[in-house]
Formats: C-alpha cells, sequence, structure tokens
C-alpha cells in the first residue's frame, strides 16, 4: 500500500519552485541570515506559499540541525510547494549560480577590484542590512505579539550576547521553547500555516541511517585514495556545522589547508570572493574542490566537494521532517513552538546588529543609505531585487565620493 504521505505536493509545479529560487539565487546577498529575510519576502509576503508562523516552524528547526540552515529552509520549502523534485529544483536553483561564479573564479576571473567594484559589494552588504530589518519587523508582529513572547525575543538576544560559540543559538532555542511551556497548551490541532510535507516516516529513518552510516564509515574508505578523502572531508565538515555558514570555514580550513590540498592563500581568496556573491555560503566548497592539486579537481572536484558538503544537512532535514511534522500538533509542542518561534525572533534580531549592521555599516554616510533602502522595502514596497540594485550603486557612489 502507498504511504499516504508520500507523493507530490499539488499545490505548485517545480517550474515554479525553480524561477522562484533562482531569482532568489541571484540576488540573496547578504549571508545565511539575510537569506531568510530574502525568503519570507519573496516566498511569504509577495507569493503567499506558507504563513509567518508556518514559516517560523521551518527556520527554527533548521537552525537546531547541524547543516546550511538557509538552504535547509529552501529546500523545505520547494518540497512543501512541489513534493521531491520541487525540493531538488529549489536545491539547484539557489546554489548553482554562485557556484558555478566560485568555479569561474577559481579559473581565474578577475575578481571585483577598483574604487566600483569594492562600492558595489559594499553597497550589497549595507542593502542586508535593510532586508534583515524588514524580515524582523515583520516576523515580530506575528510571533511576539504579547509581552511574554517579547520578553522571549529578548531572552534569546542576551543568550546570544553573554554565550560564545556556536551553540549559543542552539541553546537560545532551547530557552525559548522551554520558556514557552510557561504560555500554556495548545489546542491539539495543527496551527494556522501548517506545512504539509510529504516525508513517511520510513523515508525519514532511511536518510537517518544514511546520515550515521556516511559519517562513519567515510573516514574508514578515506585511506584508499585522494577521492574517498575529498567525500570524507567535505561531508565530515557539512556534518559538523551548527550556527551558521560561516562556522564551515575552520572546518574546511584544517581539511584542506592542513592537507596541503590548497594553500593558505588561495583559501583566503576564496573566501572573499564566496562573500561578495549571492546565495549560499557553502559554494565555497566548489571553489576549494576546482582549486586542490590533488585529483578530482577542476569542475569535476568542484561538484563532488559540493554535493559532499551540502548531503549531510539534508539527510538529517529529511531524517527528521516526518517526525516533526507529527510532534508540532500536540498540545504541549505548540507551546513549545510558540517559545521557539519568538527566540528565532530575537536571533534575527541580534544578527541584524552582529554580523550584519557592525560588518557593513561604518559611518553615517552607510547608515543612511542602508535605512534608505529599508523605508524602500518597507514604506515603499519595492522589490528586493530593484533595492538591490539601488543600494549597489548607493554603495558605489559613497566609495567614490568618499
Amino acid at each position: 500500500m502507498t504511504d499516504p504521505t508520500e507523493g507530490p505536493c499539488p499545490e505548485g509545479r517545480p517550474g515554479e519552485v525553480f524561477a522562484a529560487f533562482l531569482k532568489l539565487g541571484l540576488t540573496s546577498f547578504g549571508g545565511p541570515i539575510a537569506h531568510l529575510g530574502y525568503y519570507r519576502e519573496e516566498l511569504v509576503v509577495r507569493r503567499g506559499w506558507l504563513d509567518d508562523r508556518a514559516y517560523a516552524d521551518l527556520v527554527a528547526l533548521c537552525q537546531f540541525l547541524p547543516g546550511p540552515a538557509s538552504s535547509q529552509v529552501g529546500f523545505s520549502l520547494g518540497l512543501m510547494r512541489a513534493g521531491w523534485r520541487g525540493a531538488l529544483a529549489a536545491f539547484a536553483a539557489f546554489t548553482l549560480p554562485s557556484a558555478i561564479l566560485m568555479i569561474v573564479f577559481a579559473f581565474g576571473a578577475a575578481a571585483l577590484s577598483g574604487p566600483v567594484g569594492q562600492g558595489a559589494l559594499h553597497g550589497l552588504k549595507l542593502v542586508a542590512v535593510a532586508i534583515v530589518a524588514q524580515a524582523v519587523l515583520g516576523m515580530a508582529r506575528t510571533l511576539c505579539p504579547d509581552r511574554a513572547r517579547a520578553l522571549i525575543a529578548v531572552g534569546a538576544v542576551a543568550v546570544l550576547a553573554f554565550v560564545p560559540g556556536p551553540f549559543a543559538m542552539v541553546l537560545a532555542i532551547v530557552l525559548g521553547a522551554l520558556a514557552g511551556l510557561g504560555l500554556g497548551g495548545g489546542t491539539g490541532v495543527a496551527v494556522g500555516g501548517h506545512v504539509r510535507l510529504r516525508v513517511s516516516s520510513r523515508t525519514g529513518l532511511i536518510a537517518l541511517a544514511a546520515f550515521f552510516t556516511l559519517l562513519g564509515g567515510l573516514p574508514m574508505l578515506a585511506v584508499l585514495g585522494h577521492l574517498p578523502a575529498l567525500v570524507d572531508g567535505f561531508y565530515r565538515a557539512g556534518a559538523l556545522v551548527l550556527g551558521g555558514g560561516h562556522v564551515v570555514l575552520p572546518l574546511l580550513q584544517a581539511e584542506v589547508v592542513q592537507t596541503g590540498w590548497v594553500s593558505e592563500a588561495e583559501f583566503l581568496a576564496g573566501y572573499g570572493a564566496a562573500q561578495a556573491l549571492p546565495g549560499p555560503l557553502f559554494t565555497f566548497a566548489a571553489y576549494l574542490g576546482a582549486v586542490m592539486g590533488p585529483w578530482p579537481n577542476g569542475v569535476l572536484g568542484a561538484m563532488i566537494a559540493l554535493v559532499a558538503i551540502f548531503l549531510p544537512g539534508y539527510l538529517l532535514l529529511v531524517g527528521v521532517l516526518p517526525f516533526w511534522d507529527r510532534f508540532r500538533v500536540l498540545p504541549r509542542a505548540q507551546a513549545l513552538m510558540r517559545g521557539a518561534n519568538a527566540a528565532v525572533v530575537g536571533i534575527l534580531g541580534a544578527a541584524l546588529y552582529d554580523p550584519v549592521f557592525t560588518g557593513a555599516v561604518r559611518d553615517m554616510p552607510d547608515f543612511a543609505l542602508a535605512l534608505g533602502c529599508a523605508v524602500l522595502l518597507v514604506a515603499w514596497s519595492m522589490p528586493a531585487w530593484a533595492v538591490v540594485g539601488i543600494g549597489a550603486a548607493g554603495g558605489v557612489g559613497l566609495q567614490l565620493l568618499g
């Protein structure tokens, strides 16, 4: 008998998902936190694929899991909209633009330089400030409508302020969820915005088994040559990342620089290029796979590294989705989720300050440009892609004036 939770989702088509995420993959500058803002604006506000509560549920789940959280959210949204083909379409469309650019850069394409190039890149960072600010405001209205949940959001900011390390984000969500128990029980039915992600328990268990089998088995195969060692190194880096895409950098440095596969100069040059591009930071792996000395390298090495670093995060996501879906309809689970969702707002608020604001705004002219972009997004309802262009042009103007 066919599992009723399996099969395509009837709400959308893979082509629709691909087009939406290709637009995001070409315009989502600013790193994983900013990506969540772009997702919300395009898919929650403009297209109405889901509401803020359902979106926050997906964000909270993916923040719990190791891996690239923003890409995992995108994969889930594609799965929700158009089944497994939609999930693959979301991954490909969001990832390939920056991956291709990273491979081109690896083969010697000239990086942006000079005042125009540097100004445009800085302007894109300022646009990210506006995007994240818009996301924080919009989600706070929906997910922190009372004093108790606003206090949970502030508590999450305090956790990130005083607890160092990549586990602070997870701790903030856990504490927020526990605080949510004090808000009272739920109704016992799915709250508005329930997302139907058609993943069976059997599929989830198979994905979890694959994740742990590869994590334990690949190191034993790594001694057989560079190809299995390459897969093992990038898979392990992707499996251990918790707390954001930037955490992968020291892991990758240990895998490729300390082994002599990539020089320190090449590593830093690729990292700089990755910061300037839209899409997930994990596409840095494509650059490393292309420039490394031993074979496989080039395009083949880039593709192997890219798949290997993303695979563990997606296996974990698929593995927990069916159980998360059942868990969240329990009354106490709904109370936990209300607290966790409020904590997600606090996490976004903390990220708006550091690294987004502190990494972009250097002086009052920078602040004026970021504020202007925020007004265009919030008050004028201008599309994000247009604001990206205006922000880049404004960054060039500030650079030339300075």
